[in-house]
């Protein structure tokens, strides 16, 4: 069984958030099959604490704007892994050092990628990201 189709939805919804606010290597794991309480892990990064805690509060508005209510907030204050706890999805916000440390998506590698829109995976959208490296969706 795979992740249903409003977990998907709500994936792209907060994929969408994150990248408006020059997320990083967004890539999203249908965990559905592994966890019996989320389908889908939507796993990011950002440079700093201050550019983490923006993309929470894009997600959050975004998901807000859905009706949709975080069920759980860790995180938050320290602004090096957030994880925002939506139900059907979680998202993960990791400051870059700590995303490379924890490697979640090492982790959870058996888990399918969740395809998301091109405008989301798209490099050339951040204009910080210096490194050319390409996101984690296209790294395969």
């Amino acid at each position: 069984m795979s992740a249903h189709e409003r977990s998907v939805e709500l994936a792209v919804l907060a994929a969408r958030a994150a990248a408006d606010k020059k997320a990083k290597e967004l890539i999203a794991l249908d965990v559905s099959e592994r966890l019996v309480l989320t389908d889908v892990f939507l796993v990011t990064s950002g440079a700093s604490e201050r550019q983490v805690g923006a993309i929470v509060d894009g997600v959050e508005e975004a998901m807000h704007g859905a009706g949709v209510k975080a069920l759980r907030k860790e995180g938050v204050s320290e602004g090096r892994w957030v994880l925002l706890d939506y139900g059907d999805i979680v998202v993960h916000v990791q400051h870059d050092e700590d995303r490379e440390f924890y490697a979640l998506e090492r982790l959870w590698k058996d888990c399918p990628v969740v395809p998301l829109p091109e405008d989301v995976t798209r490099t050339d959208r951040a204009d910080d990201d210096e490194s050319g490296s390409g996101g984690w969706a296209e790294r395969g």
